[in-house]
Parts: structure tokens; sequence; C-alpha cells
């Protein structure tokens, strides 16, 4: 073949190369996913509830960019690990963990996933590649303590706690110094029903309560079954996690709820950037991630303009429940006038303040 013939010929062939390769269409990038784990179901339109109604914020933000994947129900414990290590094994480039009690199995696994981000929720255990975020709930429980203290008619407010663990304990803590501060002749009862999401138990406290004469109820379990059990017997009471006020329209008087979706949309965001890193992310009414929606309209104007007021306050830094002077309930000054609480002290908080008559579970 002449040089000028096999000139022609190659030129060609490189031509239909490049034509055939244009008309390959691009493969688009693998979307980021992105696992959770919630310690009960999503329908328990509380805790769980919020956390999943922040996934869905994640998709709706990113669409096809990300894949995301959850597991429910699951218990805290071993059962917690090997759910997090399946969801680490089938390739989530972030997982996260939404309950205290899965605190030292989402550490384990991040050792053994190195390359695997994980975010744990109200914990406070840090790795290389194990970051924490928790929401300042004790702020709206302030606020809501101030509502129950100025429309309770018995002066017998109730709260159903699930365990004793920090994160309860300073949210009691902060509906006490609402109490000692607005009224203090107030009497704060506390049942303990040690679970997070148990229906049941909770409209059996709810209504134990009532029958001692509390006329508010508030909570740290998950199900809205108290205000229900509220709304049948012509009582008050506060919403937990997400807005409650379907189901007992009478007898929400608010509810503090947990935005989870900003959080996980900038913590997405940030891996799919390269600068997500470990750190502890503490969040509340100042960032929007504690939101009082509304107030029950039977509630007096000037209630509602009160505590608007102290909403403002916290956010501007101007209201803090945790400053001094405090005391234990044996009246012991744990913090001194002039000082403050810092959220790693409210972290390890295992005492009650001056007003509760009530012993603290071990």
């Amino acid at each position: 073949m002449k040089r000028r013939q096999f000139h022609k010929l190659m030129t060609g062939l490189a031509a239909g190369a490049l034509t055939a390769a244009l008309s390959i269409p691009a493969f688009a990038a693998e979307p980021l996913k992105v696992g959770f784990v919630y310690v009960g179901p999503i329908g328990d339109h509380g805790w769980s509830y919020q956390h999943d109604q922040g996934r869905l914020s994640v998709e709706k933000h990113f669409g096809d960019k990300v894949k995301t994947t959850y597991v429910e129900n699951v218990a805290e414990g071993a059962d917690a690990e090997r759910v997090i290590r399946n969801l680490a094994k089938a390739g989530n480039d972030i997982i996260f963990t939404t309950s205290f009690g899965f605190m030292n199995p989402t550490l384990k696994v991040a050792k053994q996933f190195k390359k695997t981000k994980f975010e744990h929720a109200t914990g406070y255990k840090l790795a290389k590649n194990m970051g924490t975020y928790v929401s300042k709930t004790f702020e709206g429980r302030y606020v809501a303590g101030y509502v129950a203290s100025q429309v309770t008619k018995s002066n017998k407010i109730g709260y159903i706690a699930s365990f004793p663990i920090p994160e309860v304990i300073r949210d009691i803590n902060a509906v006490q110094l609402a109490l000692n501060e607005y009224n203090p002749d107030a009497e704060l009862k506390i049942i303990w029903v040690n679970s997070w999401f148990d229906p049941g138990k909770e409209a059996d406290a709810a209504n134990a309560m009532m029958d001692q004469g509390v006329d508010v109820i508030l909570q740290h379990t998950d199900s809205p079954a108290a205000m229900q059990a509220a709304e049948r017997r012509g009582k008050f009471a506060v919403g937990q996690a997400s807005d409650m006020s379907a189901f007992g329209p009478n007898a929400h008087l608010l509810s503090v709820v947990d935005e989870w979706g900003p959080h996980y949309i900038h913590q997405v965001q940030a891996v799919m950037d390269g600068t997500w890193e470990s750190k502890p992310m503490v969040e509340g009414m100042k960032e929007g991630a504690i939101v009082i929606p509304g107030f029950n309209k039977s509630i007096p104007a000037d209630v509602v303009t009160h505590a608007e007021e102290l909403i403002e306050g916290i956010k501007d830094g101007s209201v803090y429940p945790f400053t001094g002077p405090l005391k234990d309930q044996q009246g012991t000054v744990r913090v001194p006038a002039g000082s403050a609480m810092t959220f790693a002290d409210l972290e390890k908080m295992d005492w009650y303040v001056e007003g509760i008559d009530a012993k603290l579970p071990k």
C-alpha cells in the first residue's frame, strides 16, 4: 500500500474512532450512599419519625446524587453493631446513628471501616472518621416549662422520662428551672418508663399522673400516647421531637420540634466536597435545629408573648437556663453566681436541680 493511501486510511480510522467516542454517553457519577439507623419505628411520630423527615429532606435536596437507606426499630447494643456494620459493608459513604445507646457500637464499627464517615446523635465519643451531633432540646423544654407554669391550675406538672442519661436529666432540669423562676409553687412529678418508644407504658404513665392531679404533661419519649391520653381527659400536653398537635388539638400546648434536615444536608454536602471532618456539633434554636411551631390558642396572649421573648432571648444568648447560681436538690451550689454551665458540663449532668423532690434512678 502506498504511503498516501495508508495515511488516508489511518486518518479515516482516527476520525471514525473520535466520532464513536463522542457518541458514547458519559457515565454519571455514582450516587453518594447515606445510611441511617433508628431506635424506633419511623411511624412513632416522634424522634425516629423526625430523623426520617431529615433523611427525606436529603433526598429532596440532592435528588439522584444520593441514595439513602434506613433501618428502623434497632435495639441498642449488639443488634445495633450488626446493623451498622452491614450498612458499612454495603458501601455507605456516611452513616448516621440516631440514639444514645448506639454510641459504642458506632465507635467499634468506625474503627473497622476507616474510609466510611460516621456521625452519632447525642453521644460524646469521637474518632478520626466519627463525629457527633446533638440538638439543645433543653432550650425548648425551658420554654415549655414556662408555659406549663402559667397554664396549670393544679400546680402539678408531669414528666414522662425514658432513661436516666444526661440528655434526659438536663431537659428535666430545664423544666424545673423554669418552674423555679415563674411558679415556685408548681411541683414536677417524674415517671421513668425505661423505654424510648412504648405507647402502652407512656399512656399508663400519663394516666397515672393525671390520677394524681397533674394537668400538664411533658415527655422525653417518642409516641403521641401521652398527648392522646391528655386529650381524652381534658388536660394539656407538650409534644416531643415532632409537631404532635394533630393527636390532641385541644390538649396540645406546644411541641419542641427537632429539625434535622439542615444538619443532614450540610454534612452530606461536606462529604461530597471532601470537607467533612470529625467534630462535635451542637445546635439549637439559634441554628434552627430546635423549633416551637406554634402555641395553643387557649394560652393567654401575654404568656405567648413572653414565651416568644424567651425564644428570642435564647437565640441571642441573653437567656440561658443553666446560669448560676444553681443548686442541686440537696442545696449544694453546683454553679456559682456569675458562671454558667458549658455544654461539656451538661453532657455529664447526673444530678437534679433544686426543687425536684424525687430520686434520680441509677
